[in-house]
């Protein structure tokens, strides 16, 4: 598993969308390049990134469409139950706990933490929101599979000493900010500046 690369690993994802969507419109067979044009990629890349995985399709006929969802889903682990726990209930965090899409694919926040006296006690659906100084308490008491980082990037670099302490393996960062974990622990950075700012260079070109 070590040569598969971080972007076979997200094109699988992708792959997966594509399949859901061609279930749902009753469509039983996708063929590489298909796939690959609904991807935004070439046909042997696609066979290349399923190859590592296992052999599927028949020549001339195509992937059947229900067969290779079924196969990503086990390889990306979406057949099981992922737990979280969510740091920072503001308005992203808010974005994040109701975002029926992580429900659907098998990730279920079962903890949240803050800072804000306003916020520490109440509820969301079923979840209480818990002061963020009993994290690693709770967290070594309730493990979860996954960290989910939403504070302001000042916060963060403490908090995910605070996961690693806590044996959380898992960590989804979306504060801005660079940070580093030891040999054992994925972290994951997702940056919207960024994102957004990438998107402005190549609108203003």
């Amino acid at each position: 598993m070590d040569k598969i690369s971080e972007f076979t690993v997200r094109r699988l994802s992708n792959y997966y969308r594509i399949l859901l969507d061609l279930e749902k419109r009753g469509i039983p067979t996708v063929s590489s390049a298909r796939l690959a044009e609904l991807g935004g990629i070439t046909s042997a890349q696609v066979r290349k990134d399923l190859s590592y995985f296992g052999n599927f399709g028949t020549r001339g006929l195509g992937y059947s469409v229900v067969e290779l969802k079924k196969a990503i889903v086990e390889i990306l682990g979406l057949d099981k139950q992922w737990t979280m726990a969510l740091f920072g209930a503001g308005s992203l965090g808010h974005a994040l706990f109701f975002h029926e899409g992580f429900r659907e694919d098998g990730f279920y926040f079962k903890q949240v933490f803050d800072i804000d006296p306003k916020k520490v006690g109440t509820k969301w659906n079923d979840v209480d929101i818990t002061h963020q100084r009993n994290a690693e308490e709770v967290l070594r008491r309730n493990p979860v599979h996954i960290a989910v980082v939403a504070t302001p990037p000042e916060a963060a670099a403490d908090i995910v000493d605070l996961l690693v302490r806590a044996g959380t393996k898992g960590i989804l960062n979306f504060a801005p900010t660079q940070l580093t974990v030891p040999e054992g622990v994925w972290l994951r950075n997702v940056n919207l500046a960024v994102a957004l700012e990438s998107l402005s260079f190549y609108l203003s070109m």
